[in-house]
C-alpha cells in the first residue's frame, strides 16, 4: 500500500504507475512535479475518472498525511492505488541533478 520515491520513479519510468498530487490547488500553484496528474483531495470523489485505472495510483502531498487519506478512500472504492513514503519532498530529493534530467526527458518521451 506504499511506495517509496525511488520504487516510484521506476514505477513511472517503466509506465505502470502514474503520480496524483493531492494537494490543493494553491499548493500546486506554487510548486511541484509536471509529471503529476493534479487533483486536489477534495476534489477526488467527483474526479474518479480521471484517473487511469491500468496503472498503478500513487498519491502524494509533501509528506504523507493526506495521501494516506487518499490512498484509503480509492482503495475502498476498488482502485488499485498506494501512498508515496516520503511525500513529495522525499521525491524531490531523489529527483535531482542528472538524474532529474535523465527522468524529465523519459517523462517527455525524449
Amino acid at each position: 500500500m506504499k511506495v517509496s520515491s525511488e520504487k516510484l520513479i521506476d514505477l513511472l519510468e517503466d509506465g505502470k504507475a502514474v503520480l496524483v498530487d493531492i494537494r490543493f490547488e494553491e499548493e500546486q500553484q506554487a510548486w511541484g512535479p509536471s509529471f503529476a496528474l493534479r487533483i486536489p483531495l477534495n476534489e477526488l470523489p467527483q474526479r474518479l475518472d480521471e484517473l487511469p485505472m491500468d496503472k498503478i495510483i500513487v498519491t502524494a502531498c509533501p509528506h504523507k498525511d493526506r495521501a494516506i487519506i487518499a490512498m484509503s478512500y480509492l482503495r475502498s472504492k476498488g482502485i488499485a492505488a498506494r501512498y508515496l513514503t516520503d511525500g513529495l519532498i522525499g521525491l524531490a530529493e531523489n529527483l535531482r541533478g542528472d538524474s532529474a534530467l535523465y527522468f524529465m526527458k523519459l517523462m517527455n518521451g525524449e
